[in-house]
């Protein structure tokens, strides 16, 4: 009687070295499955303890009932866990999503992280009278305006705010504003030199 799909759910869930792991819909599917089972037996007990008072049915119902609300939280904490995820991911790689991380979302979850993005953007711009704040650019809070970066790839032509223009090409070395060149570090494109 005692199933362990919902926990099998997490524990896989947590033990991926992914970004994300690919949603697992079968898993999910298989676990509503099993809720609904388990109901459908519980229903039927049920209501011969309502119609005979048979005692020796108490225990098993309330069982049934405790195992359908433990399987209902493992998937709510696994679909959880995934949006937290996401809500981490939207702050350290940007608004899009790399093809590897968006491959392994579901379309509902794609529609989230939209909106999320929508919503932090909307207020990030709503900051210092109108003029706006881009919040995800410090993550950590700077020791210097300036920093010192090694490009990891070939990416080819970078124009910072002044106007002027640095050639970002593999291995090269340039001293930056922290400001400018974050979003390239989450990336992957630049690599901070301590």
């Amino acid at each position: 009687m005692s199933s362990d799909k919902g926990f099998d759910l997490i524990r896989e869930y947590e033990r991926s070295t992914d970004p994300i792991p690919a949603f697992n819909d079968d898993g999910v599917r298989s676990v509503l499955e099993d809720i609904s089972k388990i109901y459908q037996e519980n229903y039927a007990h049920a209501i011969t303890f309502n119609e005979t008072g048979d005692r020796k049915l108490l225990p098993l119902v309330m069982y049934r009932h405790n195992l359908i609300k433990r399987q209902k939280r493992c998937v709510l904490a696994y679909l959880s866990n995934r949006l937290f995820r996401l809500k981490r991911l939207r702050w350290h790689v940007g608004p899009i999503l790399p093809p590897e991380i968006k491959s392994c979302i579901n379309d509902p979850e794609s529609a989230w992280f939209n909106k999320y993005s929508r919503i932090l953007a909307e207020y990030m711009a709503s900051i210092h009278d109108g003029y706006g704040l881009n919040l995800t650019n410090d993550i950590k809070p700077p020791k210097s305006l300036y920093i010192e970066v090694r490009c990891l790839t070939d990416y080819g032509k970078f124009e910072l705010e002044s106007g002027e223009i640095v050639l970002l090409k593999k291995n090269s070395q340039h001293y930056l504003p922290k400001l400018q060149c974050e979003q390239l570090i989450r990336q992957g494109i630049l690599q901070h030199i301590t």
